[in-house]
């Protein structure tokens, strides 16, 4: 049986069948929107962009034309609208340009909103899109896994954690020293879901537009004119509701810049739009909470904004006009941190989220197969003597514990060294100690030996 959270997202008689592919509307009820929504982003269109012709004013909101003509002939009667010329056959080919009425209307639109741009979603529409999409569909096995993460050296018991955990689809909290890898394995993790989806490039709430869309964290896929979805939209050939962008299955990251008023809408005043917060951009895929405990909000208080989302699946956002409404928090929430759990937060949070792995320091072989395979991606020989240098001269020395990045580094300042002393890069004794002098501090990060 349907939770109460998921019928409310949703409805019951459309969990039957959730459409992948979102297909293009047909009448203007199809949309979700009414005639004087898009009646007045068509106007703020030709305010702000000049005349169009129109096939060009039907690209930039992303509606068939057939769907806009009959608005366009009634804001004519209303002289709102003119005809400055004809470039072929067809209406799609007229070019309409604002009257004097009807600049005064669109400034008038332009006070409620300033939104330009693909007509939006309305939000029941977009959660059916999200359900249909849901990062719950996604799955992994164990060859999949093993394969995604073997450019890391890792045990095999650590890996086969991960599995199942992507698999839940909920959370997942890697923890452990700094340096051994819980950010790559975090961003591995998202690149192993791989995938693609539909996001709407905008959503209407209650008159509202929330901006979805963010180049920064989706990545559009092109498509072709070969593979039957990139068509005219002047006959409704498209394939697909053109308000959807396709984009890669979406990875979010924050890290210490996070604050707890960024997990809610961003309301632009002059421009009168809000802007979608990072969970929201993350649904159907991966948000990463990187340095988590390191952020400007305590960690007691970004669990207590989340505790709902993480056991419901739900998230509550607001407007600034005060009211609140449901959207889905559909992502795999990955809490990354170099900060022991337990000093972080209390038992009664941990337990919400639902996978926590702890990624070890490597081992002596660990750590000689790391070293190895940099000296190899780096085109540098690769000496064990070297390693047992490092070993005898810093980590015994200083009581200094290997981290899984330090080979890494260390391939770094030796080539750096090299480079400026116009020499080959070698795991010679002298290059190895001049790295190690340069990158190690003599400060003990291993636990002390107990005495017998």
């Amino acid at each position: 049986m349907a939770s109460t959270a998921a019928s409310l997202l949703y409805p019951a008689e459309q969990m039957s069948e959730l459409p992948i592919t979102p297909p293009p509307p047909e009448r203007v009820e199809d949309t979700g929107l009414t005639e004087e929504f898009i009646s007045e982003l068509v106007l703020r269109t030709m305010y702000v962009q000049g005349a169009q012709l129109g096939r060009a004013l039907s690209d930039s909101i992303r509606l068939p034309f057939i769907l806009i003509d009959d608005m366009l002939l009634t804001m004519q009667q209303r002289r709102l609208v003119e005809v400055r010329g004809v470039t072929g056959p067809g209406r799609a080919t007229y070019l309409f340009d604002l009257t004097e009425a009807g600049r005064d209307r669109a400034r008038e639109a332009m006070m409620v909103t300033t939104y330009v741009g693909p007509a939006p979603v309305p939000l029941s529409q977009y959660r059916v899109s999200v359900g249909a999409q849901s990062i719950s569909h996604a799955r992994v096995n164990q060859a999949e896994v093993h394969g995604g993460l073997s450019w890391l050296v890792l045990d095999a018991s650590t890996v086969d954690m991960v599995g199942p955990a992507i698999n839940s689809a909920k959370s997942l909290f890697l923890y452990g020293e700094s340096g051994n890898g819980k950010t790559a394995i975090a961003e591995t993790i998202a690149g192993m879901l791989g995938g693609s989806q539909f996001i709407p490039y905008a959503i209407e709430v209650n008159g509202e537009i929330l901006s979805l869309y963010d180049p920064v964290y989706h990545r559009a896929v092109e498509l072709g004119d070969g593979d039957g979805r990139k068509k005219s939209w002047l006959g409704n050939a498209a394939a697909y509701d053109q308000r959807y962008v396709i984009v890669q299955r979406p990875v979010v990251l924050t890290g210490g810049e996070l604050s707890l008023n960024q997990l809610d809408l961003q309301y632009d005043q002059s421009a009168k739009l809000y802007q979608a917060p990072f969970q929201m951009k993350a649904n159907g895929g991966v948000l990463i909470v990187d340095d988590f405990g390191r952020q400007r909000v305590p960690p007691r208080d970004l669990l207590n904004r989340w505790i709902v989302p993480l056991e419901k699946k739900v998230d509550y956002l607001t407007l600034h006009t005060g009211g609140k409404f449901p959207v889905p928090f559909d992502c795999l929430l990955i809490f990354a941190t170099n900060i022991p759990p337990t000093s972080l937060v209390e038992e009664a949070f941990l337990r919400r989220i639902h996978y926590k792995i702890r990624v070890e320091s490597p081992t002596r072989e660990q750590y000689e197969r790391i070293f190895q395979t940099y000296c190899d991606q780096n085109g540098i020989p690769y000496e064990p003597a070297a390693v047992e240098q490092i070993y005898r001269e810093f980590y015994e020395r200083y009581s200094i514990a290997p981290r899984g990045c330090h080979p890494r580094d260390l391939i770094d300042h030796l080539s750096d060294i090299a480079t400026y002393m116009e020499t080959e890069p070698r795991l010679t004794p002298e290059l190895v100690r001049l790295a190690g002098n340069s990158y190690f501090l003599d400060f003990p990060t291993a636990p002390p030996t107990p005495t017998q």
